[in-house]
């Protein structure tokens, strides 16, 4: 045969439709015409019956050809343009009327854009999937991680309920809430820790004395004579006695409420 060896080109759609190439059938077309020629079947019924066959070829590739990439159409809804693939299935739906050369040009554009679509489908459908699949993990570390705080809240005991401060404090508590406030800074909700914590020490008696420990006075300095780095008149002075504790606290606890909750949990602060 004198136009050479045929080439088929097959173009493979993600649905599965092979559509053939408008180059093998113009190789098959011109390699039909020779052999005719060379043969000499020249007459108007051989050249009738060979351009119905070429018919039937052209319009076999447009059927083809349209259902493939009815499918990739249907597949890129809301993902990527199909309008030119759309175009070129139209142009193939008026396939009698036209010629069988202009049959395989559209179809060969017609597997051009069906080729291009399910590209652009296919790389939209792999971005995504990474997205959904990174999200997935997101919220399974997240997950993980408010079950690692419920866990860590579990496993921490419940504060201890603080007192409240007395609605009458005596003229020593009244002498720790002024020194508290102007020395520390420390409010109400400390205060009744103080109180609280002082009444279980000493009953805020300046003169207490614990015979067994020695501890002394409001705060029950161990031994008393600790509170003299507050003033000479440790012994009888509650504001001496109180100055000295709340500094012992400060230094030791940060808090009078710190403090109560040491008491409360061993005995002593």
């Amino acid at each position: 045969m004198a136009a050479g060896a045929a080439i088929a080109i097959t173009a493979v759609v993600g649905t599965g439709f092979a559509v053939q190439s408008a180059v093998a059938d113009q190789n098959e077309r011109t390699a039909v015409m020779t052999a005719l020629v060379a043969s000499g079947a020249g007459h108007a019924e051989q050249l009738e019956l060979n351009a119905g066959r070429l018919r039937d070829r052209a319009e076999h590739a447009s059927e083809t050809a349209v259902t493939g990439a009815s499918v990739v159409i249907a597949a890129a809804q809301g993902k990527t343009d199909a309008t030119g693939l759309s175009e070129s299935v139209a142009a193939l739906s008026h396939v009698t009327l036209l010629a069988p050369e202009r049959i395989f040009e559209l179809v060969d554009e017609t597997t051009t854009e069906t080729a291009n679509v399910h590209a652009s489908t296919t790389e939209i459908d792999r971005v995504t999937a990474e997205q959904a699949a990174l999200a997935e993990a997101d919220a399974e570390a997240a997950a993980e991680a408010a079950a690692a705080e419920d866990e860590a809240a579990a496993a921490v005991p419940e504060a201890q309920a603080r007192p409240s401060a007395p609605a009458d404090p005596s003229a020593a508590q009244q002498i720790a809430h002024q020194l508290m406030a102007s020395q520390y800074g420390w409010g109400e909700d400390q205060f009744g820790c103080l109180v609280s914590l002082w009444d279980k020490e000493s009953g805020w008696n300046v003169n207490a004395y614990n015979s067994s420990s020695g501890a002394t006075g409001i705060p029950q300095a161990l031994p008393g004579n600790k509170m003299a780095s507050a003033g000479a008149d440790w012994q009888t002075n509650p504001a001496t006695q109180i100055t000295w504790g709340l500094g012992y606290i400060a230094s030791r606890y940060s808090t009078p409420c710190d403090a109560w909750d040491k008491s409360e949990a061993s005995g002593w602060y």
